[in-house]
């Protein structure tokens, strides 16, 4: 050291005080944000590169606590292989088209859309906000489409900023140079593409066909999006007629759908009905004639074992409608009302008068009328009986779906294509599931598929299909042949863009052309997130460098619940556009339990806003507790844990202060990792040391096979447990040596055993700043600035080297830091019974070392003697070894045999 320099402790980072963990967040999230540290390179090829489809949240202005704790699991793997080397794409997306969004627009600015109104550019909504209030729908102003889709974009805008807000309060290393939306220009030009090619290559298609529809939002459903509940109902049991008036009893819970049955169904086995097979009988009321036929998928011991098949009821009637060609008697309209003219099939005067009293009548209204009519009629016997049956929702609806035939667009994804759901179930072979028996879900979803996707929806903001049709010379509109853009005029919104070889005076006119009005369901565009985010077939020498270096994509993190929606449909579109899977790996979250164990939802009222915990406790806190839970396991809401974390960060951050403080004033040996000073692994001389970098190697081996597993909370307990045995044990047995004092006899270490205790502490706090790093990435930036004098950031250096660590420390039992740490805890132990300071001498003990034990304890008795206070000899007996086939044999530990105390220090005098 010259004088020109000044002294070391002047030239390093200035160690506080007293260590906070409150204020961290917002002090290295400006500095990341400045320093660019997790910007995608773009300038490294596919091996080099770590790509991640980040799930989208939905954008619906409602954080919950479960949004931190499937974003933490991803964001510990960016981290770990950031450090890994390689160059890691993250980016984030927001899903802000679709249902979800257009609720939260009615209802926050209090307006709905009405087609056939202009767009009003001097609109201004009711409402600002209803705080939470639900409004019917005659309350809501009626707008454009444009005006409501302008709200949408307006109050989405809104919600980002609260969650990219909560994002960078987690610590995500997001790249946010890399973000969309699900509505943006970007992301509609792909999905348009995408379509257009499915439909150039037959897998997208146009049918009228029946299909679940949700009467309350306007809209056809998906087979993914159905949700399964309990509904009450009435088992009413009704008599067709033979024609010489001899009755047949059905037992249903739909008497409105009398006037549309097609048939009567019973199981071919049925001793009851296989004479009846083949005969007719009339339908009550309506006295039309319908026959009687057999089908497998008929339940013998489900009421009488003979059902009506309407069209439809449900989706059974779908399927027998199918195979047994049954004609088509819909009654039903999109808006759950029975239409309003009487059906030509319908012949019988009476009935024809009873179906006019049906006429625009609610499916409840329509039942009370027929069931009147039936009982007048006598064909109702008896009274209905209360029951309860299982039935089809729209995950987001509060009324049972009804299936109504009309124009919708489908994509092919296995369920009507033998071969192609073979194709899909072996993708799902080829892609690492984690945990890995979570692919049982996907198997029994894509086995038990009956029908292709339905991609069309009937609302307002979305993504519209790019098309349109000719309208022919009579006005009729010629679905059949749909007209195209090109893929060089995408992204286009039919109802305003006008076809090529077309004007705008041709629009709804014979002879021109009509738009397409529907738009693409939200999972025909998230599920091309891995295509959007890498810019699939998009022109410039940077999208196609993009393109290549990141897909397919290393990883898809998601919920457990849209195994079947996202998961599957992700993949549904990368086998048939790019012949391969969307990325190599999946890991699947769990869900968050309440304190009683019950999952949180915003409709249980026991949501927890995750700013609380994070402003409480601290955001390594609350990654703390995320990254404990396993993956594919459900996961308690437990402050207990969080506090937990905030002890370890602090804990983190008390420990490194305490090694950097020792020996600031020497030049070439402080405990530090400033560019002058090189922590050498042969300057570790002693025993204890040497084990202590071997345990080492051996944690962060470990650590690494569990993240390289995406085993997150694994590689946490490996890394945990050592810190503190580090801390409690390991720092509390050499302080005093690498401080250099004497010790209780007034011997001096010696310079080398001086230099080993400084470098250990210093390899060790390195490797478990970086350890941690992925975990508590705040912390442990704060104490690699202590360590590194403020350059750099741990979070761009290297995962630590296990080998480097395990060859300082090779031919060293690693058990020395473990008994060591016993044996000082045994004479401790000594003092806390005697009920005296632990400054207090022994001067003399006697211990019982278990035989394993006692070279790991001779090795590094000067550190336990220090440690301990003991200035008189250690007197070490092997201890007997228990008998082999003794009952409860207890592990062998050390105990103590005798001892002596010496006199206890003087009190200081109070100031």
């Amino acid at each position: 050291m010259t004088e020109k320099q000044g002294p070391i402790s002047a030239r390093l980072t200035p160690l506080p005080d007293r260590v906070a963990v409150d204020g961290l967040e917002s002090k290295w999230q400006n500095q990341w944000e400045t320093s660019g540290i997790y910007q995608f390179k773009h300038n490294r090829d596919r091996s080099q590169v770590y790509s991640i489809d980040t799930p989208p949240p939905t954008v619906s202005g409602h954080l919950h606590v479960g949004h931190v704790f499937s974003y933490t699991h991803t964001d510990i793997i960016a981290r770990y292989k950031r450090m890994r080397g390689f160059d890691v794409f993250y980016p984030m997306g927001w899903d802000d088209n679709g249902l979800p969004t257009e609720r939260r627009v009615q209802n926050y600015y209090g307006v709905r859309v009405d087609t056939s109104l202009p767009y009003d550019p001097d609109f201004k909504p009711p409402f600002e906000g209803t705080e939470g209030k639900k409004l019917e729908a005659r309350d809501q102003v009626r707008i454009s489409r444009q005006n409501f889709i302008e709200l949408c974009e307006k109050l989405t805008a809104q919600d980002e900023k609260l969650f990219e807000d909560l994002w960078r309060s987690l610590g995500l290393s997001i790249d946010w140079s890399q973000t969309y939306h699900t509505i943006g220009e970007h992301p509609r030009r792909v999905a348009q593409k995408a379509f257009l090619r499915n439909l150039a290559r037959g897998e997208a298609y146009q049918q009228d066909a029946p299909g679940l529809w949700d009467v309350t939002f306007q809209t056809a459903v998906a087979q993914a999006e159905l949700e399964s509940r309990e509904y009450p109902g009435f088992y009413h049991k009704i008599a067709f007629r033979f024609e010489d008036g001899t009755p047949l009893y059905i037992e249903t819970t739909r008497p409105e759908l009398l006037a549309a049955c097609g048939a009567l169904i019973a199981h071919p086995d049925d001793e009851r009905y296989k004479k009846y097979f083949g005969q007719k009988v009339y339908s009550p009321l309506f006295k039309v004639p319908v026959p009687i036929l057999a089908h497998p998928a008929a339940e013998m011991d489900k009421g009488a074992g003979i059902a009506m098949c309407c069209t439809f009821g449900d989706v059974t009637d779908v399927e027998w409608w199918r195979d047994l060609k049954l004609p088509t008697r819909s009654i039903l309209q999109r808006n759950g009302r029975i239409v309003g003219d009487v059906p030509g099939w319908i012949t019988d005067e009476h009935g024809r008068e009873v179906f006019e009293e049906t006429s625009g009548k609610t499916v409840f209204s329509a039942r009370k009328i027929v069931v009147d009519e039936l009982q007048k009629s006598g064909d109702l016997d008896g009274e209905p009986t209360p029951t309860k049956r299982m039935t089809n929702f729209y995950e987001k609806g509060d009324k049972p779906l009804e299936i109504v035939t009309s124009r919708q667009w489908y994509l092919r994804n296995g369920g009507t294509d033998a071969a192609l759901n073979a194709e899909l179930i072996e993708r799902g072979k080829q892609l690492s599931f984690h945990p890995d028996f979570m692919r049982v879900r996907y198997d029994n979803w894509v086995h038990g598929l009956n029908g292709d996707w339905l991609i069309s929806r009937q609302r307002f903001f979305g993504v519209p299909f790019p098309l349109w049709y000719p309208v022919k010379a009579d006005g009729e509109t010629d679905y059949a042949h749909p007209i195209t853009p090109n893929e060089a005029d995408l992204p286009i919104d039919p109802t305003s863009d006008v076809p090529q070889g077309f004007d705008a005076s041709q629009r709804n006119v014979p002879g021109g052309f009509t738009a397409e009005s529907d738009i693409m369901d939200t999972w025909a565009t998230s599920s091309l997130t891995p295509q959007i985010v890498t810019h699939w077939a998009e022109p410039g020498e940077e999208n196609e460098q993009l393109f290549k270096s990141t897909f397919p994509m290393d990883l898809r993190p998601q919920g457990q619940d849209i195994i079947r929606t996202w998961l599957f449909s992700s993949i549904d579109r990368a086998h048939l556009e790019n012949h391969c899977l969307p990325w190599s790996n999946t890991t699947l979250s769990g869900w968050i339990l309440d304190p009683d164990h019950k999952k949180m939802s915003k409709s249980k009222g026991n949501v927890v806003v995750p700013n609380e915990p994070i402003e409480k406790f601290g955001a390594d806190a609350v990654r703390y507790w995320a990254a404990s839970a396993r993956l594919g396991l459900d996961a308690t809401y437990d402050v207990g844990q969080m506090k937990i974390g905030r002890r370890l960060a602090i804990k983190l951050l008390n420990a490194t202060k305490f090694a950097l403080a020792i020996g600031r004033e020497d030049e070439n040996h402080h405990v530090a990792s400033a560019a002058s000073v090189t922590w050498n692994p042969d300057d570790v001389t002693e025993t204890i040391d040497r084990a202590v970098l071997s345990r080492f190697g051996q944690v962060i081996a470990a650590a690494t096979d569990s993240l390289e597993a995406y085993e997150h909370s694994k590689a946490l307990e490996v890394i945990e447990s050592f810190f503190w045995d580090f801390c409690d044990d390991y720092i509390e047995l050499v302080k005093n040596r690498a401080y250099g004092t004497a010790d209780a006899t007034g011997k001096i270490p010696s310079e080398a055993a001086i230099q080993s205790a400084r470098t250990t502490l210093g390899l060790g706090l390195d490797a478990f700043a970086r350890l941690l790093a992925p975990y508590l990435p705040f912390s442990t930036e704060q104490v690699w600035s202590w360590m590194h004098d403020g350059a750099g950031s741990v979070h761009t250096a290297g995962w630590p080297d296990a080998a480097l660590y395990a060859d300082a420390g090779k031919g060293v039992n690693m058990d020395v830091l473990t008994w060591s740490g016993s044996t000082l805890a045994e004479l401790r132990k000594i003092k806390s019974e005697a009920k005296v300071s632990m400054r207090t001498p022994i001067t003399s003990v006697s211990l019982s070392v278990p035989a394993e034990a006692v070279d790991a304890v001779r090795s590094s008795l000067i550190d336990i003697a220090e440690a301990g206070r003991v200035t008189g000899d250690i007197d070490i007996e092997t201890a007997a070894v228990p008998d082999s086939d003794a009952q409860d044999t207890e592990a062998p530990s050390i105990r103590v045999i005798s001892s002596t105390l010496g006199e206890p220090p003087a009190k200081k005098p109070r100031k």
